[in-house]
């Protein structure tokens, strides 16, 4: 009996990890199908409405924030580059590599962290209290798809909204470079836009693009799917669930974008 009871201690974490990577699994499977339930209802009528109503909420109610975060890790690296540069003699590129940096990179992570932030934990907590509040079951007495009334919106809107939120991070990063790098520091006007115009390639502008869609679909699919689901909670209920799915939303959306990013940019390199 003592045999027992010690290998049965001994196997206890190897329990935990199986029983957390079937969870995982799980969930993983789980959101494939909620995801691909929610996009095919994006083509149905009578979704354009809904649809820019949550590209405004979550594309042109972000805007601000992400040009001001464009803007300041444009100058951060305009900064740190140019000092960097100078101990090799190369400032001249200044332009060429904070422009790489931002397309390829820098860009499309920081915008879709910035708007997990501002919308993506608001969809969680929206579509959460709508759970435990029974608004949602109402929606099915009523005859009305839940998840085309309030999630393949969400979705669509963040397929639009993060490559447009992109392309201003990048534009607003480039003109930060500039503030720091010409204006501060004295590096040549000329040859600061002349390197970003050479050195840019369309793979790198689409590459952007791609990880921006990407991440954007993630984003939605894992906020939605967290507040859809808030009243399967075991650990708690009712106002907590909403919170702790909301929580659980922004921290998973932001490894998976990391993650992601790793995927795709192997894919480019």
């Amino acid at each position: 009996m003592k045999t027992t009871g010690q290998n049965s201690t001994l196997m206890s974490p190897f329990n935990y990890i199986g029983r957390q990577a079937l969870i995982a699994v799980n969930s993983l499977g789980a959101s494939a199908i909620f995801f691909y339930k929610s996009f095919e209802m994006i083509f149905r009528s009578k979704q354009i409405t809904e649809i820019l109503k949550q590209v405004y909420h979550i594309g042109a109610k972000s805007a601000n924030i992400v040009m001001l975060v464009g803007l300041f890790t444009g100058m951060v690296l305009g900064l740190q580059l140019y000092y960097a540069l100078v101990k090799l003699g190369s400032e001249g590129i200044l332009g060429s590599v904070l422009a790489l940096s931002l397309f390829r990179e820098l860009g499309p992570v920081l915008t879709a962290i910035m708007v997990t932030a501002r919308a993506g934990s608001s969809m969680t907590a929206e579509i959460g209290i709508l759970r435990i509040t029974d608004q949602i079951d109402a929606l099915h007495t009523m005859r009305i798809n839940p998840l085309r009334y309030l999630v393949s919106p969400r979705i669509a809107a963040s397929i639009i909204s993060f490559p447009l939120l992109t392309a201003f991070f990048n534009l607003i990063g480039i003109i930060g470079g500039y503030l720091t790098g010409v204006l501060l520091l004295g590096v040549n006007s000329g040859a600061y836009f002349h390197r970003i115009q050479s050195s840019l390639e369309l793979s790198d502008i689409t590459g952007g693009i791609v990880k921006s869609l990407i991440f954007g679909a993630l984003v939605s699919t894992i906020c939605c799917f967290q507040g859809y689901f808030t009243h399967m909670r075991e650990e708690s209920s009712g106002a907590r669930s909403v919170s702790i799915s909301t929580t659980t939303a922004v921290v998973l959306s932001c490894v998976l974008i990391l993650i992601s990013d790793y995927v795709v940019t192997s894919f480019y390199i």
